[in-house]
Parts: C-alpha cells; sequence; structure tokens
C-alpha cells in the first residue's frame, strides 16, 4: 500500500555513500526530505543533487536533513558523487542510500510499475519532526525538481504547524496568510494582534505572525 499524507514514515536500516544508517536517529528531532533517482550517472539527477548540496545552508537554518537513494549500489554512489562535485561546483555531505535490494523503495512506493519496473521514479518526501509524511511530490524522470518550490513547501509547513494559519497560492515567507476557518473572526482580531483583513466571512487575511 503506498504512503497517504499524515501517514507513519517506516523507519529503516540502510547502506549509504557515509555508511549504514537508520533513518529515524538519522533524523532525530529535525524535518527530513527523502527524495528518489531513477540511476546513477544520469544527467537530471547529477543537477538534483548538486542543487541540494549547493542548498545545504538553507535546509540547515530550516532544520532540515537530505537523504537521496537510487538502487545502484555504494561503490558506484561514490564515483558519481565525484562527478557531480566536479560538474556541479559543490560538496555532496548528505548520504544518498544504496537501495539495490529496493527494500526502501518498496517501503516508500518510489518504484512504479508504469514507468519502469526496476528504476525509482524522482519522488520526493517531506517528512516532520513527529515523522509524519507532510508532502509527497512525483516527478517524471524527464522532469527536474524545483527546488524554490521545496523550500517554499517547507516554510509553509513549518509555519503552518506553529500558527493557526494556511497560506495561500503564490505565497512566499514574509507575505500575508491566511486565518484558518476553525477559528472566528473575533478569534483572530485577538490572536492575531498584527491586523485581519476580512475579505469574506471565510477568507481572512493576516500578516505573516512570525515577522
Amino acid at each position: 500500500m503506498s504512503l497517504r499524507l499524515g501517514d507513519v514514515a517506516p523507519n529503516f536500516t540502510a547502506k549509504t555513500s557515509l555508511g549504514e544508517i537508520n533513518f529515524y536517529d538519522y533524523l532525530g528531532k529535525s524535518w527530513g526530505i527523502l527524495f528518489s533517482h531513477p540511476a546513477d550517472y544520469t544527467p537530471v539527477c547529477t543537477t538534483e543533487l548538486g542543487r541540494t548540496a549547493a542548498l545545504k545552508e538553507e535546509f540547515a537554518k530550516r532544520n532540515v536533513k537530505v537523504l537521496a537513494l537510487s538502487v545502484d549500489p555504494v561503490d558506484k554512489h561514490l564515483s558519481w558523487i565525484n562527478d557531480i562535485n566536479e560538474t556541479q561546483h559543490c560538496n555532496v555531505e548528505f548520504p544518498i542510500i544504496a537501495d539495490d535490494d529496493r527494500k526502501v523503495s518498496d517501503l516508500y512506493d518510489f518504484i512504479h510499475p508504469n514507468a519502469s519496473a526496476t528504476a525509482t521514479v524522482r519522488s520526493l518526501m517531506i517528512i516532520g519532526p513527529d515523522k509524519l509524511v507532510k508532502l509527497i511530490i512525483t516527478y517524471p524522470a524527464s522532469t527536474g525538481r524545483n527546488f524554490v518550490e521545496v523550500l517554499r513547501v517547507i516554510d509553509s509547513l513549518q509555519l503552518t504547524a506553529q500558527y493557526s494559519v494556511a497560506t495561500p497560492a503564490n505565497w512566499k515567507e514574509g507575505e500575508d496568510v491566511i486565518v484558518v476557518p476553525t477559528i472566528s473572526t473575533a478569534e483572530a482580531i485577538i490572536k492575531f494582534p498584527k491586523g485581519v483583513q476580512v475579505i469574506k466571512p471565510y477568507l481572512r487575511y493576516t500578516p505573516q505572525p512570525n515577522k
């Protein structure tokens, strides 16, 4: 059965480019991103791993740990990392799972038979400190991920986990947010002292609470 939003992300122990890890121990109390790649030494994946490495500080300031996966073995990962560092002008320091037995891929439904019987699709999951799945994005193998969107979603998830707000379409860090419907306007005015703009009874904006 495939994972859905709100499900518990399964724990696992796996070989990686940085040695054997336990997933839960690796995450600790951090947020996590687990993402899969169709294969090593593929062009789109090379750019994605490079971009992930370049965003190291952005992930760190959001308390996010990243973990990649493909079904190739560790020695191939280690050799590929040299290529990634060279061509993308970065330093890959996060672990890449060697899922040659496809154990983790099966746990996380990363292999879609309609796309390939063996290679993982380009899936990404964001997992909260509570180990629940917060986001699932799956791209075809031919399309690289938008990491601006990944960071934007993390900002939204972390904000809305802390405050009684939701983020509107195309929202970016620092912009106004929406008061959730479960809070009355009277309550919202007290809860959000920066002000509440009522467009409709169900559509109310307030400045981002933590800015």
